[in-house]
């Protein structure tokens, strides 16, 4: 079925993407406005625009499935695309879209359920032989069940919601004292994230590498899988930076993680783009953590080095139309760095800084690709997330892509908000992260020693806020500078030309 006009259920910067996608497929799109973000910038890149300014609902319109099943009808979309967050992954509301005769750009509803409840997709792994981390066998019911349980597996454990994700409700547990205490802040951390309090234990895995694989299957049971991401450097179980493929993995490793992938896919029938996630352990034992039933936000990464476009494959899938692409028609290209610039102020342990965006400036590279859903002017508001930009770097090999990561770092220039750019900054430029040598545990270990025990460090520091100081002035002037010449300089090179004014 050729589908006309989609109606997207999201916001910001997957929203604009999607769009740019659909109308290279010269499909119509249909954006919400809302009160909060009544001129976003994604506004501006749909066909049609439905008003929604004038709800007063405490509930997002994102999140209120009556009313965006609503917006669909009265505007003649005859599909959706739920983008990531909100209620991409919810069962009900795919259900729904079917019941109304709209496609669901995204998965079947059994699948989105089963791969949704972790306990469910547990029970899948084990009967399909993927590997896993000791855990319960399902749900936890109370604090006496989960110290049994725990004793049973070995401390540290790690408690998780059962429908949940993102790093919310989840507990890391070391002795049972600790279990007495995290349990029920655990449950209840479900319960307000996902209307559900179920969590089960698994064994933790202590500082691992997470990898997860991109899926993409059809209607007709063609499940293939796109490579992996590493997805490590992360914080509160909150992904910061991701790239393509990983240098954790080796021809025969990527193999075996990637049948395991197609595998646990192929069990529920999946079809759409998805993702499935693993942790691996310094041995390069890995284990399955679970799937994510949507399209992911490093998807960037994954296209730069397949060259697939990945939004434009969910909508000919969702039409009906078969995958044109067999396992061994993948092949991997080059390498790709996807840093999250958010408003977060870093050194408040990346608590979210909403506010103005009053000067915005991004690089022009052609190895550099920016998603964003802001511009000079756009207000980060506290209802929403607080991306500003996706800034993806490609390059040959990891190593050019790092150089690149540099230069184009220090070439983005926002004012009005604290953001994640200096955190980036330093982190690219760390030995350990250029060779390699980093875990899920990086942030916490490694990096806090690099923020406060390195001379060097705080000689960079010092000279990235002089040059950013610099640079903000001169623009404010009118005055063009360059100050890389195309090469990432150095401190000293940086003191002569400020030297110069």
């Amino acid at each position: 079925m050729k589908i006309r006009k989609i109606l997207i259920a999201n916001r910001g910067e997957i929203a604009v993407r999607i769009m740019k996608t659909a109308k290279k497929m010269k499909i119509l799109t249909v954006a919400v406005r809302t009160a909060a973000e009544p001129d976003a910038m994604y506004l501006s890149f749909a066909d049609e625009i439905y008003d929604n300014t004038d709800d007063n609902s405490e509930i997002p319109v994102f999140l209120d499935i009556e009313k965006i099943i609503a917006i669909a009808l009265k505007t003649g979309a005859d599909a959706l695309h739920p983008g990531y967050g909100f209620l991409a992954e919810n069962a009900y509301f795919a259900q729904k879209c079917l019941d109304n005769k709209i496609i669901f750009i995204g998965p079947s509803p059994d699948a989105i359920y089963k791969m949704g409840n972790k306990t469910i997709a547990r029970k899948l792994a084990i009967q399909n032989g993927i590997p896993l981390a000791m855990g319960s066998e399902g749900n936890i019911g109370d604090e006496e069940e989960a110290l049994t349980v725990a004793e049973k597996i070995g401390y540290p454990v790690i408690i998780k919601a059962a429908s949940g994700g993102g790093g919310r409700g989840m507990r890391i547990v070391r002795d049972p004292s600790e279990m007495i205490k995290m349990f029920p802040i655990a449950r209840r951390e479900a319960e307000k994230a996902f209307k559900d309090p179920s969590v089960f234990i698994e064994k933790y895995i202590e500082n691992p590498k997470h990898i997860e694989f991109q899926i993409l299957g059809d209607k007709k049971g063609n499940i293939i899988h796109l490579g992996e991401r590493e997805c490590s450097i992360q914080r509160k179980h909150q992904k910061l930076l991701e790239e393509a493929p990983s240098c954790a993995l080796d021809n025969a490793l990527r193999k075996k993680m990637g049948n395991m992938a197609v595998r646990i896919a192929r069990a529920v029938k999946y079809y759409s783009a998805g993702t499935v996630e693993f942790l691996l352990d310094s041995d390069k034992n890995f284990y399955f953590m679970e799937m994510n039933t949507r399209i992911q936000v490093e998807h960037p990464v994954t296209e730069l080095v397949t060259g697939i476009d990945l939004i434009e494959k969910q909508i000919r899938i969702a039409g009906g139309e078969s995958l044109n692409l067999k396992q061994e028609d993948i092949r991997i290209k080059g390498w790709a760095i996807e840093c999250r610039i958010n408003a977060e102020d870093v050194q408040s342990g990346f608590a979210p800084s909403p506010g103005r965006i009053e000067k915005m400036s991004m690089p022009d590279y052609p190895c550099v690709r920016v998603d964003t859903g802001v511009r000079e002017g756009s207000v980060i508001v506290a209802n929403y997330d607080s991306m500003i930009a996706k800034l993806i770097i490609s390059g040959k090999d990891r190593k050019e892509a790092i150089t690149r990561c540099k230069m184009a770092l220090d070439k983005v220039w926002i004012k009005g908000a604290k953001t994640t750019l200096p955190f980036f900054r330093l982190l690219v430029r760390n030995q350990n992260f250029q060779n390699g040598n980093f875990t899920t545990a990086f942030i916490e270990k490694d990096l806090d020693q690099y923020y406060y025990n390195s001379e060097y460090e705080e000689m960079l520091a010092a000279w990235l806020a002089t040059k950013l100081f610099i640079e903000e002035n001169l623009q404010s002037n009118s005055i063009n500078v360059d100050f890389s010449d195309g090469k990432e300089m150095s401190p000293w090179l940086l003191n002569k030309r400020i030297n110069q004014f």
